[in-house]
């Protein structure tokens, strides 16, 4: 096999949660572009619509399906829906989450159950019904959770997003974990680790703390809408094949200061 095939995603079945825009807009249309049949999950009809004519627009093959993953009891209907529209799922990227601001004295109990529920219960039942209905009667898929660099530190003076930090450091360890109960299944789970993007989550803390965030990285730039598409081919691809348990952050350079 040359070292290119190595990349190529013919043929093969992705799900991608929070597809409809942002970073899982941009790793769905990777995919898409790599081979893929790529459904794309998010909660607003109407951004999925958009998001099916952006991609179709581009000869991606696409399926959408409206659910809230908070609602853990409809996770076996999403993946069923994948399944009878285009056969079982090869890659799962769980990229569906939240964040919320606020001191950690006077964080509210909704917020923390919210974040933790769409970044850390979600993408493990999600992913456990991913497995056992699709990757390990076949003996092989992907995983790609998509954590963040929030999960390697703290948070800096000023930033109020305990929850989240935790949630993503949790992500990290997921990935680990699952990766060494899986691997005889010949499934492997990575993890994405970005750091800043401009997007619609990240839009309010960037106001305040963009210039910074620049001034610190040592690309001197924050993320694109190019700069996540590399990297889930590659963890989605033969090209990894030998690579589990690990994160690699995107972020311009930030978590090696």
């Amino acid at each position: 096999m040359g070292v290119m095939d190595l990349f190529r995603l013919d043929g093969q079945v992705a799900l991608v949660t929070g597809g409809s825009r942002g970073l899982g807009l941009q790793m769905a249309r990777a995919l898409g572009e790599a081979g893929c049949k790529v459904a794309i999950s998010a909660r607003k009809e109407g951004e999925l619509a958009e998001a099916k004519a952006a991609l179709e627009a581009e000869g991606i093959e696409v399926f959408t399906i409206v659910n809230d993953l908070q609602q853990f009891d409809r996770i076996p209907a999403l993946v069923e829906a994948v399944v009878q529209r285009f056969g079982d799922i090869d890659i799962l990227v769980n990229n569906a989450g939240a964040t919320w601001g606020a001191p950690a004295e006077e964080y509210p109990d909704e917020a923390w159950h919210k974040v933790m529920n769409l970044n850390v219960n979600a993408p493990f039942f999600l992913a456990r019904e991913v497995g056992r209905r699709c990757m390990i009667p076949r003996g092989r898929g992907k995983i790609v959770n998509v954590a963040s660099v929030a999960g390697l530190k703290g948070m800096a003076p000023g930033v109020h997003t305990i929850a989240y930090n935790t949630s993503k450091a949790a992500a990290i360890n997921f990935t680990r974990a699952l990766a060494s109960e899986w691997g005889r299944y010949g499934i492997n789970v990575n993890a994405i680790c970005p750091g800043f993007f401009p997007s619609k989550m990240s839009a309010g803390l960037l106001e305040s703390i963009g210039e910074q965030v620049l001034a610190r990285a040592p690309l001197r730039r924050l993320g694109g809408d190019e700069d996540l598409m590399g990297a889930v081919v590659f963890l989605a691809s033969e090209a990894s094949r030998h690579i589990t348990g690990q994160y690699l952050a995107v972020d311009g350079g930030t978590s090696a200061l």
